[in-house]
């Protein structure tokens, strides 16, 4: 049937009768000539509808994927989320995770850490449709709830993103160094990455730590002080040495380096000339 223009009024009342996205009802309209009925019974047939109520179901399970260059300067990771390991040891799902990874490279802009994708990202061109369409079909297709959860984009303008996925493809790190390029660089960033799957830093450096961890951890020594009878006059002391110690247990750079406890992360850093670590994302599947 022709296309033909429908009214946001109709693409709402079609949505909230299906489930469906707003393109899939607004496509789903055009072809059936703006007869309401006829469009809900094209959703049903291709799936649609009833896969977008599948949406709510939980998705704890899935895949961490990471698509980078030959030479470390450009990487992203996707999280695919799945209601079953079954299905995200799928062929399809693999395929389709991979895919995603590759879009987050070519139209996200660097630099970006994302969960819950945004409308524009489920709106980028994937396989002749969009990654929303190509996800809802997934989820039409395992007859599971599939979900992207999350996304990451590096790509310094002079550096290298380190990159490391762990074999259960479970957990995936991104690192990146700017201010140093070449193999010995890349080598201590992928280093740093593999560290940050293991140790699981809060923030780059102490001082990047969110103001209120460091403020629900000073009333937690504040509690523990108060409770083991210190006196008044050296709490405050105390309290803040608390501090002190956590935030350098939950900074990257201050961590004792897994590979090497004789040294910190900034030591190992330190060995390649002016390289600085920007940022870092880790996912792991099923973790907020």
């Amino acid at each position: 049937m022709a296309s033909m223009t429908v009214s946001a009024k109709d693409v709402s009342e079609l949505r909230a009768r299906t489930g469906a996205g707003m393109m899939d009802c607004k496509r789903a309209l055009e072809e059936a000539g703006g007869d309401m009925a006829a469009a809900a019974e094209l959703l049903r047939k291709k799936g649609i509808a009833k896969a977008e109520k599948r949406a709510g179901r939980s998705t704890s399970q899935g895949l961490v994927v990471i698509e980078a260059s030959a030479d470390g300067t450009d990487a992203a990771m996707i999280e695919l989320n799945s209601e079953t390991d079954f299905v995200a040891r799928n062929d399809e799902f693999r395929a389709l995770a991979k895919g995603l990874a590759a879009v987050a490279r070519q139209g996200v802009a660097p630099g970006t850490v994302a969960a819950a994708p945004e409308e524009a990202f489920l709106q980028l061109p994937y396989a002749g449709a969009t990654v929303g369409a190509a996800i809802t079909e997934a989820t039409a297709k395992t007859g599971e709830a599939v979900a992207l959860k999350r996304y990451a984009h590096f790509r310094p303008a002079t550096g290298v993103v380190g990159t490391y996925l762990h074999h259960n493809e479970q957990v995936g790190v991104l690192v990146e160094v700017a201010g140093a390029t070449g193999e010995a660089a890349l080598a201590v960033a992928r280093d740093i990455a593999l560290h940050v799957a293991s140790a699981d830093p809060l923030a780059v450096a102490p001082g990047d730590i969110p103001a209120e961890v460091m403020e629900r951890e000073r009333r937690i020594a504040e509690e523990q002080v108060a409770q083991e009878g210190k006196p008044e006059n050296i709490r405050a002391k105390i309290v803040e040495g608390k501090l002190k110690k956590f935030a350098a247990e939950r900074a990257l750079l201050e961590q004792p380096f897994v590979k090497d406890e004789a040294q910190t992360v900034g030591r190992l850093l330190a060995t390649v000339p002016g390289a600085s670590v920007v940022r870092f994302a880790r996912f792991k599947v099923g973790e907020a």
